[in-house]
């Protein structure tokens, strides 16, 4: 039996087959339709609360909370620090908030007693209290923040005093002045007392004089 002859292969065949698979893809892709958006999103304003503060100061450091079931302290987030000043009411404000997140971490007024201890001998971080209302509810908290240089912890630490002396100053002369307005109070209130019982005498003495002339008159 005869073998069969091979057939010969068009010169240009296979890649004339290549092409075409190649274009019939390219039509699969590029329909030329436009699609248009399912959704339409509309641009938001998005606010901080800072708006109507005025920045004091703006660092970077490294927050931690004092766990007291654990007894220990936990770290609270890596971000910005800033003190705020309200710019109707004049009240300060310290928030903090995480780098990435921006989630706020420390949330709470600068008050009278707010003061500032070094942590643990280091020269980089501070201690403090505060009523803090970062979760969304007042509750007492211990903070230590560590800075990357001592030039800004002791920048931090002056001004947080600065503001907390300021202040206690305002509070001591509000307490001054109220004492000074309770005294003269005081004195109009015993002033007054003492003319309504000078009033209240002279009556008392004509009433005298009209009985003596009554008795001085005979009886017909």
């Amino acid at each position: 039996m005869a073998d069969k002859e091979p057939v010969a292969e068009r010169p240009g065949a296979a890649e004339e087959e290549e092409d075409a698979s190649a274009a019939a893809v390219g039509e699969e892709e590029d329909t030329g339709a436009q699609v248009a958006p399912i959704v339409r999103l509309e641009e938001v304003s998005v606010t901080t609360g800072e708006e109507d503060e005025d920045v004091l100061l703006d660092m970077k450091a490294k927050l931690y909370r004092f766990d007291k079931d654990g007894n220990q302290w936990k770290e609270r987030g890596t971000g910005t620090v800033k003190l705020l000043k309200h710019k109707e009411t004049g009240k300060v404000r310290l928030v903090m908030r995480q780098a990435k997140t921006l989630k706020i971490c420390a949330n709470h007024l600068v008050v009278s007693s707010t003061k500032m201890q070094e942590h643990a001998g280091s020269d980089k971080s501070c201690v403090w209290h505060a009523a803090d209302f970062a979760d969304g509810e007042l509750k007492e908290e211990m903070f230590a923040i560590r800075f990357g240089s001592v030039e800004n912890c002791k920048k931090f630490k002056d001004l947080v005093e600065e503001i907390a002396e300021s202040l206690a100053k305002d509070e001591c002369k509000d307490y001054e002045d109220g004492s000074s307005t309770a005294g003269l109070l005081e004195k109009l209130t015993v002033s007054e007392s003492k003319s309504e019982q000078g009033v209240k005498a002279e009556p008392t003495e004509s009433g005298k004089d009209a009985e003596t002339k009554s008795e001085a008159t005979p009886s017909e």
